[in-house]
């Protein structure tokens, strides 16, 4: 009996190592992919980026993984003790991207664009006028830190009132010009590439049969319609937990070459169209999907979002970010400044038209604001959310404050983009909120509103 219990120790200490090395490599992917954006995308301090958004709270855990910057070739790699190490490689107009499964040489760059001229917001860049009234109430609400243990860490608020920069207030460090993460609001950047494709008769709303990969006989999968995508009701199988790194969230975005390669292999686990379940997986599907429908037109993947979308709005700022596939992570990486974030925020307040040119079909900006029915008490659309989330403070009092047509793109750490059609107003938070309840957009709203 001593050999099996030796036997199961050394299965035990195996499999122990061998978690540990996955907690590592996304430890360390995670690290490296943070870092190379806030340095190059950003343009922060290397030494103010590892401070605040590698060590603080819940991550003083990766201070223990080094990082290396290699600035002459864009460059951070990050290990821990040697192991695991993993490279994010910068490119202009592409952001960071993690070189798994591939050499860091192999990603290729691509063009940047123009910069604006100084003209008055949105054309341009103008600043705008001192905040009075509730909404430098609002502002000072932002940046409050009322708690030490829910440190808010606001970094930008932008307020867009009748198609004007009302006001705008940034963390010192941050700026007008400081490109910033939306995470998850992305996926509402995403509903509009899928509309453009729409409105080119290249997707269709009810097309199935989606990618090869479930063309088999007999998959299930096979029946999941563009729509089920964009409204999270695919039925896939995936766990939407980001406190875990073994988890689908962390494996997907920090271990895999190809975030949507790992989503698409998952099982069905309901009947397409009936269950809704916010999915970050589903929207590295759609993507790809919209990758392939561009490609088969005989355009570039790379490029797209920029001609289709960046540019008609003058989101010169504005970076989606790969992976090592070449598929662009609409779950999470995308940068834009505070401004950009209000542009798109005031362009689809116009019902996706920008300057007297409609960008986008009509009714497409309804429709995303539409209630999806298997999402509870409808609170999400289309990429969009239509009520703000209990983790942010929906189930407070001052939620009831928000208009019923208000809809929001919402992101990890609470990033926040609101659009109110029926007060013509838009307002952009963005932060480093680590806890899940640290930033309260109930409360911020109904200091707004008044």
């Amino acid at each position: 009996m001593l050999w099996a219990a030796a036997f199961l120790g050394a299965c035990a200490a195996a499999w122990a190592g061998a978690r540990f090395l996955r907690v590592a490599a996304v430890g360390a992917a995670y690290k490296a992919k943070v870092l190379a954006s806030a340095i190059f995308v950003s343009g922060r301090p290397l030494d103010a980026a590892l401070a605040q958004d590698v060590s603080a709270e819940s991550y003083r855990i990766l201070r223990l993984f080094k990082a290396e910057v290699d600035r002459p070739r864009l460059r951070v790699t990050v290990s821990f003790l040697g192991l695991q190490p993993r490279t994010a490689v910068f490119r202009p107009g592409l952001g960071a991207t993690l070189a798994i499964g591939v050499p860091p040489e192999s990603l290729r760059p691509a063009s940047t664009a123009p910069p604006r001229a100084q003209a008055p917001w949105p054309a341009g860049e103008g600043a705008p006028p001192p905040a009075q009234g509730r909404i430098a109430e609002a502002l000072a609400f932002a940046f409050a830190e009322p708690d030490p243990a829910r440190k808010r860490r606001t970094r930008a608020v932008v307020v867009v009132q009748d198609g004007r920069l009302a006001a705008e207030r940034y963390a010192p460090g941050f700026g007008p010009s400081t490109p910033l993460p939306g995470w998850s609001m992305t996926k509402s950047v995403l509903s509009s590439l899928v509309g453009v494709l729409v409105g080119r008769g290249l997707l269709s709303l009810e097309r199935r049969d989606l990618l090869p990969e479930w063309s088999s006989q007999g998959d299930p999968r096979g029946r999941i319609s563009l729509e089920d995508l964009l409204r999270m009701r695919s039925g896939l199988e995936f766990e939407e937990i980001y406190t875990d790194p073994l988890r689908d969230v962390a494996q997907m975005l920090f271990n895999r070459p190809s975030a949507a390669a790992y989503a698409s292999a998952k099982p069905l686990r309901h009947e397409p169209g009936k269950v809704w379940s916010y999915s970050s997986g589903a929207s590295n599907i759609l993507g790809l999907v919209c990758r392939r429908a561009v490609e088969s037109a005989g355009e570039d993947w790379l490029t797209f979002p920029r001609r289709a979308l960046f540019e008609p709005l003058g989101m010169a700022s504005a970076i989606l970010e790969p992976d090592a596939a070449g598929d662009f992570v609409f779950s999470s990486f995308m940068f834009a400044t505070a401004r950009d974030w209000a542009r798109y925020g005031l362009f689809f307040l116009q019902g996706g038209r920008w300057e007297g040119r409609r960008v986008l079909p009509e009714g497409w900006t309804a429709f995303c604001a539409r209630p999806t029915p298997q999402s509870q008490e409808g609170r999400y659309g289309a990429g969009w959310w239509l009520k703000i989330p209990k983790e942010l403070g929906g189930q407070t009092p001052a939620a009831r404050k928000a208009p019923p047509d208000a809809f929001f793109a919402i992101g990890h750490e609470g990033q926040v983009l609101t659009v109110i059609p029926s007060l013509r107003l838009v307002a952009v938070r963005l932060g480093l909120s680590i806890r899940i309840d640290a930033w309260d957009h109930a409360a911020f709203l109904a200091a707004l509103l008044g």
